[in-house]
């Protein structure tokens, strides 16, 4: 009976850990969130950013806004349609493709004054890439070692 428990734990465990690893959220700024007189690239310098991943850009509305733009609109601080901008205060962008991200506010002058994220996105480790599970099967196993060991 208690090898059947351990055997249970230990299939979780390899289970779990690659899938934990693999995915995180991510907040723009950390603690401080989106706003203005905020040194985004030095934030993003030193962090990894891996397909899977999700930005979270958190802000109150309507004081600020996000609009994914290209590497001209970056510079030029160029928003795009306003039906295209993310308004929630609690916007959560997927990295989907490996590759150079651009982000600016589009409120007023916020973004000349340096409310701007650029970011590269890299590809999984190969020793992680195949290994991705959805985070409703993570839970699903988790619940089901842990039913198996209490029982």
């Amino acid at each position: 009976m208690a090898s059947n428990k351990l055997v249970t734990l230990i299939a979780a465990v390899l289970i779990l850990l690659p899938a934990m690893a693999m995915a995180k959220d991510i907040v723009v700024g950390d603690d401080s969130g989106w706003k203005l007189n905020f040194d985004y690239q030095a934030w993003a310098k030193d962090k990894v950013f891996q397909v899977g991943d999700t930005l979270v850009f958190k802000y109150k509305p309507p004081t600020h806004n996000v609009y994914k733009v290209d590497g001209a609109g970056f510079k030029d601080c160029t928003k795009p349609a306003a039906n295209e901008a993310l308004t929630s205060g609690n916007d959560k962008v997927e990295l989907k493709t490996a590759g150079k991200k651009w982000y600016i506010c589009g409120v007023s002058d916020h973004c000349d004054q340096g409310m701007k994220l650029t970011l590269n996105v890299t590809e999984k480790s190969s020793a992680a890439r195949g290994i991705i599970f959805p985070r409703s099967q993570v839970f699903g196993v988790a619940i089901f070692a842990i039913v198996a060991i209490v029982m």
